[in-house]
Formats: structure tokens, C-alpha cells, sequence
């Protein structure tokens, strides 16, 4: 099954999206978060993320799709990338999605047993979903 990654500067932010995911999607989809860095204040942790990668990776066969906010998260998961292990890597896709929006379309793919390349889609669809109907 495919695990997700969610990064943010706010480990509020990522524990309550956490929660979200698991209404949704239930606790058969592995969920790495790293939000805030080490001492708890509002930014992002390279080392903090690359643990989240190994262990949702340890616990999601079909790969781990990445999802996260602004843009040094970007930098701190490159840095994270950079961490893993070749065989890692390859199993690891970082999503351009909406973090909020993204997780939750994807988890729901995630928990029906679709690929990482369904899950991807899914929560790239996000980006183009409407929050008002328009009638």
C-alpha cells in the first residue's frame, strides 16, 4: 500500500492533517509527518523529515508519496532526499498538490489499494478542485 509524507512548518499543522487522513482513509495507510523543527518551533528539519521518509517507507510497499506547504519545506526535503539511500529514492514522489487538499484525495486512493502513480494523480487533482459549488 502507498504511505504519504506530510511537510510543514507547523507540527500542529501536520499532526491535526494527520488525523484528518486517518478519518478518511483509516490506519492501513502508513502516515509520516515532519512539521516544525527539532526544538518545536515553526520551520522545517531536513534530519526530522528523513525520518519521517524512512518510516513510512518501512511500512508502505507501493512507494510514499510526498506533500508539503511553503517553499523552504522544498529545500529541507531535498536535503532529506539526499539522505536516503538510492533504493529509497526510487520509491519516494514528491507531489506539487495542495498539502491540506492533496493528502486527503490521495489518502483516499491510498487506502483503496491503488498504485503510487493513481495516488500521485489524485492528489494533483487537487490543485484544480473547487471549494464552492456553483450553481
Amino acid at each position: 500500500m502507498v504511505g504519504l509524507v506530510l511537510i510543514s512548518h507547523s507540527g500542529t499543522l501536520v499532526e491535526g492533517l494527520r488525523d484528518m487522513v486517518a478519518q478518511v482513509a483509516g490506519s492501513d495507510v502508513a502516515v509520516g509527518i515532519a512539521g516544525g523543527t527539532e526544538d518545536g518551533r515553526l520551520g522545517t528539519s531536513a534530519p526530522l523529515i528523513a525520518a519521517a521518509l524512512r518510516s513510512t517507507l518501512a511500512g508502505s510497499d507501493g512507494g510514499v508519496l510526498v506533500l508539503l506547504d511553503l517553499g523552504s519545506a522544498a529545500l529541507s526535503l531535498e536535503l532529506a532526499l539526499e539522505d536516503l539511500e538510492p533504493f529509497e529514492r526510487e520509491r519516494v514522489v514528491v507531489s506539487e498538490a495542495p498539502l491540506v487538499e492533496g493528502a486527503i484525495l490521495a489518502a483516499v486512493q491510498a487506502s483503496i489499494g491503488a498504485s503510487l502513480a493513481d495516488v500521485v494523480a489524485a492528489a494533483a487533482a487537487a490543485s484544480t478542485m473547487t471549494k464552492f459549488p456553483r450553481g
